[in-house]
């Protein structure tokens, strides 16, 4: 007799056990659950421990935490027709849970597609020459198409940075020769600008051992002083410039 009421018992036990398992969920900080209940979706629980009905409840789990997200390659034609290829990085996560659940079918997947195909269509309204020097403004664009496209979702865009433009061979030479070229271009500008100023420098001196004829005399003394340091045997004599001055007379006669 004992042994046909126990039996009853223990399968009670079983089918209790069974149910407390399915029914108990216990769920991360970083988690929230989703539950639709006959269908209806009620208000996202977690974290901690949260008891559902099982056969009628139907839980979906969401993590909550900012997710990475990696855009792979895109080809892009800019806008002075230029293939490239660009890659970037999203991040991203949920802010509401019931949203991202019942708003669109794969988030993640969705997020993804939305992300290269903007990333395509915000580098090819540009050239390439902005795309190379601008990148903090091809973030901020794509950050706040990204974000407005899917606040319906539930979804918040933290951050979007272009991670690598790949540009082809040819391109990448074309551009070496224009940055050599450039700065050789500099190179002759400031070798111009220094004998501009020296000329300056020259024409100021002379207009000033004009007005002081004898300075004239005491700079050709000193470069007779430099030339002796040396240790040559080269003697320079120093001729006055008035000995010349008849002549240069004559000349402009």
């Amino acid at each position: 007799m004992e042994g046909t009421l126990s039996m009853p018992i223990l399968v009670v036990l079983v089918l209790v056990v069974m149910f407390l398992a399915s029914a108990i969920k216990v769920l991360s900080e970083y988690e929230r659950a989703v539950i639709f209940r006959l269908g209806r979706i009620r208000d996202a629980k977690g974290p901690g421990l949260i008891i559902i009905i099982p056969g009628i409840d139907r839980m979906v789990r969401v993590d909550m935490r900012t997710i990475t997200l990696d855009v792979p390659p895109q080809d892009v034609i800019t806008k002075d027709n230029v293939s490239i290829k660009v890659s970037a990085v999203v991040y991203f996560r949920v802010m509401d849970a019931n949203s991202a659940v019942t708003n669109v079918e794969n988030y993640l997947y969705a997020t993804s597609q939305l992300a290269q195909t903007t990333l395509r269509s915000v580098c090819g309204q540009m050239e390439l020459d902005e795309i190379l020097s601008e990148r903090e403004k091809i973030n901020m664009n794509l950050q706040e198409i990204l974000d407005r496209s899917t606040e319906p979702w539930g979804i918040k865009i933290s951050l979007v940075e272009v991670k690598h433009i790949d540009l082809p061979e040819e391109m990448k030479r074309s551009m070496a020769k224009q940055a050599e070229a450039e700065r050789e271009r500099r190179a002759k500008v400031i070798n111009a600008e220094g004998e501009f100023q020296a000329a300056q420098k020259l024409i100021e001196a002379a207009a000033l051992m004009e007005t002081q004829p004898m300075s004239l005399q005491l700079r050709y003394l000193q470069t007779l002083n430099q030339i002796a340091s040396e240790n040559n045997s080269t003697t320079v004599f120093p001729i006055p410039i008035d000995l010349f001055k008849p002549f240069l007379k004559l000349m402009d006669k």
